[in-house]
């Protein structure tokens, strides 16, 4: 593969004026990552009270548990933010990939700072994600405990439906039955739904004093039978690990706890990360040619004004070679063979709106990833398909619905990240969250929804005044339609609006776009070969 040619001035007033734009979107995401983090004045005491019981943070738990220098992947930084009157950051639950004996676990651990380690309609959402991805990807998970289980005053939005607490609960029983260890430490009171975590996990290690297990705690017990009982009387580590056996191991505090924790980890008998033996094409990895930083630069301030997807490219890939398919057909789409971290992938990156032969040529190349084996990156930045009697004509609606089933029906494994605009049946076509990839993740500059803010006050204040017809309405009105409008889609195609919702697995900063990237690789590589699709090449 020939090494990419960049036609960006580093040096011109335009790129130092997008990389000072971007500068700013960066600090703004640090800034609530932070938060996200500490929880700001208003969660001091509860932290003071936490480390008062002797128990350290869960970000810190996680780190006495992997391998020391090793890469932890976050996912969901910023889940619940600006909901819930920011009452819940991170949804009270951090979730994560991190190395433990040199093989990759998902994390699952509960934030009693956070409404005392309760979860809300989000957590839950949270932590479901977090095993969905364990299963696709071949991950045991790790469950740090310390949660008074379901958020009561929501339980309508927690309790009965189909992805709801039970949801949690019914996938940890398959992953097991996959062969995925699911392993619990108990860190506090793991009361009612919070009590079948352990419960249901393979092995189970209570830390004596904070750790207790119980179906309904003393308040209930006293309020249906009349019961008075100290709370380790009734669920404590002693009489789980003693008696119940309810757990496996007793620990004298948190830090045993984890050397226990690492000890079972090393007997899960689960498969390591191994470059050399793995289905996934592998060479030894370069850097870029071109600094990843340069990203900052090459995304324009306006984000009305488009940018060349292969610029993007080039900053992430191995070498920045790239071999690019059909180069001179389907200029809104480019698409290509590179390396990321040494892993051979397929990308499928939008210069702006789709044409009937960009959905054409993606279609193609997709079915070429598929019958050879390469998995399938999607870089979104797109207004969507085009609209119009020419492209109608054309057969955009038959040709957009080729690439829409093609990337439905790819047995390989997709990543998608949201380098720009996703809009409309776009985001269907390059891999949004409604089809499925292990992994998808945003940049604080992206946008997503059915159609752009501006588009939208067009669209929806025409019908609004269609279905007004005969009613005599000033500019005045139009104006303040236009408004309301603009500032509903502004608000919602907002990448915190997003990231807050899970519609991704995190806001990521693009410079660490490729390391990510590579993490993700990794740990398909280590499964088996996906099974083989078809395979028939169909010319578009």
């Amino acid at each position: 593969m020939r090494q990419f040619e960049s036609r960006i001035d580093t040096g011109s007033s335009e790129f130092e004026k997008n990389a000072a734009a971007y500068a700013d979107l960066l600090a703004t995401l640090r800034d609530r990552q932070q938060f996200a983090i500490s929880g700001g004045a208003g969660r001091e005491r509860s932290i003071e009270r936490h480390h008062s019981r002797g128990k350290i943070l869960p970000r810190e738990r996680i780190d006495l548990v992997c391998d020391a220098d090793t890469p932890f992947l976050e996912l969901s930084t910023l889940a619940g933010w600006d909901m819930y009157d920011n009452s819940a950051p991170g949804a009270g639950i951090v979730t994560g990939i991190g190395v433990v004996h040199g093989v990759p676990w998902m994390f699952i651990a509960n934030d009693a700072t956070v409404k005392g380690g309760s979860l809300l309609p989000i957590s839950i959402k949270k932590h479901v994600r977090a095993q969905d991805i364990a299963a696709e990807n071949g991950l045991g998970v790790i469950y740090l405990v310390d949660s008074g289980g379901a958020f009561l005053p929501l339980q309508d939005d927690i309790f009965p439906d189909k992805d709801h607490f039970g949801g949690s609960f019914y996938r940890q029983a398959r992953l097991s039955a996959q062969g995925l260890p699911q392993v619990s430490v108990v860190l506090g009171g793991c009361t009612a739904g919070g009590a079948y975590v352990p419960a249901l996990s393979d092995e189970v290690i209570m830390v004596s004093g904070i750790g207790r297990i119980y179906l309904g705690g003393p308040p209930i017990v006293k309020a249906a039978l009349g019961e008075i009982i100290e709370p380790d009387d009734l669920g404590g580590a002693a009489l789980h690990t003693r008696i119940s056996g309810v757990s496996d191991y007793m620990a004298p505090d948190e830090r045993s706890a984890y050397g226990k924790l690492r000890e079972l980890c090393a007997a899960a008998n689960q498969r390591a990360v191994d470059h050399r033996e793995n289905w996934l094409s592998w060479t030894e990895p370069g850097s870029p040619h071109f600094d990843p930083d340069e990203i900052y630069g090459v995304i324009s301030a306006d984000d009305r004004i488009g940018f060349d997807a292969r610029e993007i490219v080039a900053r992430l890939v191995d070498g920045s070679r790239y071999g690019e398919f059909k180069p001179e057909w389907g200029e809104h789409i480019t698409c290509g063979f590179a390396r990321i971290w040494g892993f051979q992938v397929g990308i499928i990156a939008n210069n702006g709106i789709i044409f009937s032969s960009d959905a054409l040529k993606a279609t193609h190349f997709i079915e070429l990833c598929e019958q050879r084996r390469v998995p399938l990156l999607f870089l979104q930045n797109t207004t969507g398909y085009m609209v119009g009697s020419d492209s109608e004509a054309a057969g955009i609606a038959k040709h957009g619905a080729k690439m829409v089933s093609a990337v439905a029906n790819a047995t390989v494994p997709r990543y998608t990240v949201l380098i720009g605009g996703s809009y409309g049946a776009g985001n269907y076509g390059m891999c949004g969250r409604g089809f499925n990839p292990r992994f998808l993740f945003a940049w604080p500059n992206s946008r997503i929804a059915t159609m752009s803010a501006e588009t939208a006050q067009t669209v929806l204040v025409d019908i609004r005044l269609a279905g007004m017809r005969g009613t005599e309405t000033t500019e005045e009105e139009i104006a303040a339609m236009r408004a309301e409008v603009a500032d509903q889609y502004e608000r919602q195609s907002d990448p915190y609006y997003a990231t807050a919702r899970l519609w991704d697995d995190g806001l990521i900063d693009p410079a660490d776009t490729r390391d990510t990237l590579g993490l993700c690789l990794a740990l398909a590589a280590r499964q088996d070969a996906p099974a083989p699709g078809s395979g028939i090449v169909y010319r578009m």
